[in-house]
This record gives C-alpha cells, structure tokens and sequence, in this order.
C-alpha cells in the first residue's frame, strides 16, 4: 500500500469515528432534552398537574384560570372542579395574560408577539375560540364581563407598570357584544365628583365590575393624588363619585358590596394595600382578615367568600378570606391568577 492510500484510509477512519461521535453526543443531548420536557410535565410534590384538554365557558361548578405552573400549559386558561380546586387542571391552547369569563362569554387580554410586540384584547366564545380581536395600547393589568356575558371590559397600563407607585397612567374600555358598540376610553364620559362635573389631566380610571343590568359598573377613578369609587352609567355616559381611598372595585353577586384594595397609611410603598368590603347601601367600610398587601381586583368566589392572588413560588397563587371579617385566609389554588367561577 503506498503512503499515499495509508494517509487516506487513516484520514477516512478518523471521519468515520468523529461522525459517529458527534452523532452519539446528539442523541444523547435528545434523550436529555426529552427527558427534561417529560420531568416538566411529571408531577413533583406540592406541583400543580396540568393537563391538555377541552376547556369550555358553559361548565358549572367550575373554577377557570391562567395557570401559571411550569411545564407545555404555562399560561393557559385552564379549568379545576370548585370542589376539588387542588386536583389536576384541564388546560386548553388559549394563552393569556389577563383572562375573565361569565355567562359564555370570554375576554383574554394577550401579547401579540413579532418583531414589534404588542397587546391585544380577544373575545371568546363558549368554547374558547375568536370572535373578535381589539389592538389594546398598553400592557394589560384588569379584565372582567358583565353578569350576563354581554358587556367585556379591559384596561391596560399605557405608561408606567405599577399601581403603587402613581407614576402610571392607564386606558380602560367597554364593548358591548349585543351591538358591538366600542368605548374605547371610559375617561370620555362626563365625571360628576361631589356632585359637580369634573376634569383634570391627571385622571385615571381602572377596574371595572359590572351590575346585573348591563349599564351601571363600579370602577375607580384616581385624579389629583387620590382614589375614588365611580359609579358609571353606560346611557348616559357619565361616572359619578361614591367613596374615596377605593381601588379596584369588585362588585358583589347581589350587588349590595363591593370589595376593593385600600391604601393603608404607613405601609410600604410597595405594598401599600389591604382588602376592604364597603356596602353600598350603609357606607360601612370593613376590613377582611388578610393583613398582607393584596394588588389584585379581588372576585367573589360565592355571596361569603373572596379570592385573590398573592405572589407564589411560581408568579401568583390564588388566596380566599371570609367577605365579612374574621376567619383565617388560606390557599385554595397553587400556581394561578386571573380566575373566573362558573356557576
């Protein structure tokens, strides 16, 4: 054999070893990453189980969610039995960030991704697919529909990322899906304060919570450093002031209270808010047994009952606490937010 063929045959077995190598250390790299994405998917302990399947709006007696445990369903609406919250999740392919749903009707608030990313409002049908898409300028932060499923409002953060702070300012809109009327900027509507109209540039308005009877809605209004409960009129297109110190207002079942965050002096000014319930026909303003700071548009998980978030190990964990004073809080669901009750 000359030199010259001993050199190639050398040369070829060093190709045929380096290639065989290389393909070696890619199934291995395979098997580890699919090994990875099957632990993410396995239940640890104490780990939420989420698992793909249909998810409808017409299912009573459950809980819906954006599900924040870790794993393929991460961020997507999911569904749990109100008497087995803690039990796996039903997760369907509808990724949001800020989602509500009532009477068949669902709002999901998500970003847009691409090379420009941006937010848009999606409304949903029973059964979680599109109806109608709304570009929304700003990150979303609340979202709710109205008793009936008719009325779907949402409001984003256009500048600033935080309510504590008061270096925000935010856009709040209604659609009516019966006429599909677009109110765009609830700040248009004429603001009676103390019974005289009002205007400042400084107004916000967020959190918005419907009545049964698809025109009033309670939301709050901040303007010259403070915060106050409006009751709106959708006819009339007007917003007139309850109460002060009152954010995020959640209006309930029977539409006699409203529970809402209120600003606590001397606390922190990261976490300066404490649930209250105020009602509505005696002014009373009461505190519920949660001491922590809650930055969440409560819910009412039944007529006794509101649930919460609080930040959790994996972004936000719903909390519930007696509406009325007393009782203990406690964890009713691990690795969630934004929920809704079908009832």
């Amino acid at each position: 054999m000359t030199p010259a063929g001993s050199t190639f045959r050398a040369r070829l077995l060093v190709l045929v070893l380096t290639t065989a190598l290389l393909a070696g250390i890619a199934a291995v790299v395979t098997l580890r990453a699919a090994d990875r994405a099957t632990e993410r998917e396995r239940a640890r302990p104490g780990e939420p189980v989420a698992r793909a399947g249909p998810v409808t709006l017409r299912q009573q007696g459950t809980l819906l969610f954006r599900n924040l445990a870790w794993g393929p369903q991460r961020d997507h609406v999911s569904s749990v039995p109100l008497t087995t919250p803690a039990g796996p999740r039903t997760s369907a392919p509808r990724d949001c960030l800020r989602f509500y749903a009532a009477a068949g009707t669902g709002i999901c608030l998500r970003s847009t991704g691409g090379v420009v990313p941006g937010h848009e409002a999606v409304l949903l049908d029973a059964r979680l697919r599109p109806v109608r898409t709304f570009p929304v300028p700003g990150i979303p932060t609340r979202a709710r529909v109205s008793p009936s499923g008719r009325l779907v409002a949402w409001t984003v953060f256009v500048s600033g990322d935080s309510y504590a702070g008061g270096a925000f300012s935010t856009r709040t809109a209604i659609y009516d899906t019966r006429t599909g009327i677009l109110r765009p900027n609830l700040e248009k509507f004429t603001v009676l304060k103390d019974g005289r109209r009002h205007r400042a540039a400084d107004d916000n308005l967020w959190g918005v919570t419907f009545a049964a009877d698809d025109n009033r809605f309670y939301a709050t209004l901040a303007t010259g450093g403070r915060t106050h409960l409006v009751e709106g009129d959708l006819t009339r297109r007007t917003l007139r002031t309850l109460h002060s110190n009152v954010e995020c207002p959640s209006l309930s079942p029977d539409g006699t209270r409203v529970a809402f965050k209120k600003r606590v002096p001397g606390a922190s000014a990261a976490t300066p808010w404490r649930l209250h319930v105020l009602d509505l026909r005696t002014g009373r303003d009461t505190a519920v047994s949660e001491r922590r700071s809650v930055d969440d548009q409560a819910l009412w998980l039944d007529g006794r009952t509101l649930l919460y978030a609080l930040p959790g190990d994996f972004g936000s964990d719903l909390w519930s606490v007696p509406a009325v004073g007393g009782g203990t809080p406690r964890m009713l669901l691990k690795s969630a937010v934004s929920p809704a009750v079908i009832t």
